[in-house]
């Protein structure tokens, strides 16, 4: 087995790397004090030809799912948040509308939106349905021609600067049908803005639907959690790379200050206690980065992929989870601050818990899996 990168993917890599540490890094204390959605960062990723890498070439893309998730962990070391935000755009916020979308709503809006002109976000989550979304209300009826939608989503990525929406709403009493609302539309209201504990430049909020007129149906009616089955594997290797990336940092942070940070006359990295809690977020972190892309290879396959993206969602969330815990340790007091940025990661990396499915509903699916 060869598990060396291509030149290709080495390329894609150093590229967003360099594009983390000198551009997004720097800011990243600021957006977090100052919450606001990151327009220049976000614009400049779309410049890089992040938002259309998974796509295909005639758009600019045409890249490997290992040469996306690298690049995702990459934007995630400078910042999770305007990672989160930029990885909302290139993957959940603009998939069923290229995919499902007529001409004209491919040169209006999914174009401009790979080269980060047009801002998409999804609409699923709802106050009472989360994991369960048969458990969905918002409804949508067609009247001569037009699908109207009513009701109330929440937790909606990017929801105060989108100019597209991808909304899941019932349409029969087992049915989950997919639609495209564009901002402007008549009885779409964005809500209060959520404030949240970490990735605070990731905007959420809640959007309401009066009966709002759909500009299209994507996808045959009643179909839409079929269609969300095609990329949920890819959404939970794109949360590990997420969580991949926040937990890379917060270990080199932690590395750097034990080897600088001096006590009883030697630095603390000489240390016994501090070796362990070094050694097991090194392997840990290993584990979950080549568990990630053994399953992005399977992708790249072809091969059935579900359990093992469930697994490396699993494994990389809790594993960032434990390893930003740690890197706190290890800083004692000064992983307390948020002066260093470790705070910020502590705080940050939660989220990497409950986007793409919480690690309860992981276990379940991956358990059943095994018994079916």
């Amino acid at each position: 087995m060869d598990f060396a990168l291509t030149e290709e993917q080495e390329a894609v890599r150093r590229l967003f790397h360099e594009f983390a540490e000198n551009e997004i890094r720097p800011v990243a204390d600021d957006l977090d004090r100052n919450p606001r959605f990151p327009a220049d960062l976000f614009s400049r990723v779309g410049h890089l030809g992040f938002f259309a890498m998974r796509y295909p070439e005639p758009l600019g893309g045409g890249a490997d799912t290992t040469s996306y998730l690298l690049a995702v962990a990459e934007l995630a070391r400078g910042s999770l948040a305007v990672a989160a935000a930029c990885s909302m755009q290139s993957l959940m916020g603009t998939f069923f509308v290229h995919r499902f979308g007529g001409d004209d709503v491919q040169e209006r809006l999914v174009e401009p939106a790979l080269r980060g002109e047009v801002i998409g976000t999804i609409c699923m989550t709802e106050p009472d349905a989360g994991s369960d979304l048969f458990g969905m209300t918002t409804a949508a009826e067609e009247r001569d021609g037009v699908w109207l939608i009513s009701g109330q989503k929440t937790w909606i990525t990017s929801a105060p600067v989108a100019d597209m929406f991808t909304v899941f709403a019932r349409t029969g009493d087992k049915e989950l049908s997919i639609f495209l609302v564009e901002k402007g539309a008549a009885g779409l209201t964005v809500g209060r803005s959520i404030d949240k504990m970490g990735v605070k430049a990731s905007l959420t909020s809640e959007v309401f639907f009066d009966q709002t007129p759909a500009t299209a149906m994507l996808g045959p009616p009643g179909k839409g959690v079929i269609h969300l089955r095609e990329i949920l594997a890819e959404i939970r290797l794109m949360t590990a790379a997420l969580a991949l990336g926040v937990a890379d940092a917060a270990y080199t942070e932690a590395l750097a200050y034990s080897q600088e940070r001096v006590q009883f006359g030697r630095p603390i990295a000489k240390f016994q206690s501090i070796q362990a809690h070094l050694a097991e977020m090194h392997t840990k972190l290993e584990a979950a980065r080549q568990l990630t892309y053994w399953a992005a290879w399977r992708s790249e396959q072809g091969w059935e992929n579900t359990e093992q993206a469930a697994m490396a969602k699993l494994f990389s969330s809790e594993t960032a989870l434990e390893v930003c815990d740690r890197a706190a340790r290890v800083m004692a007091s000064y992983g307390y601050s948020s002066e260093f940025p470790v705070e910020r990661y502590l705080r940050d990396v939660r989220f990497t818990l409950i986007g793409g499915g919480t690690s309860e509903i992981l276990r379940l699916g991956i358990a059943r899996s095994l018994t079916k």
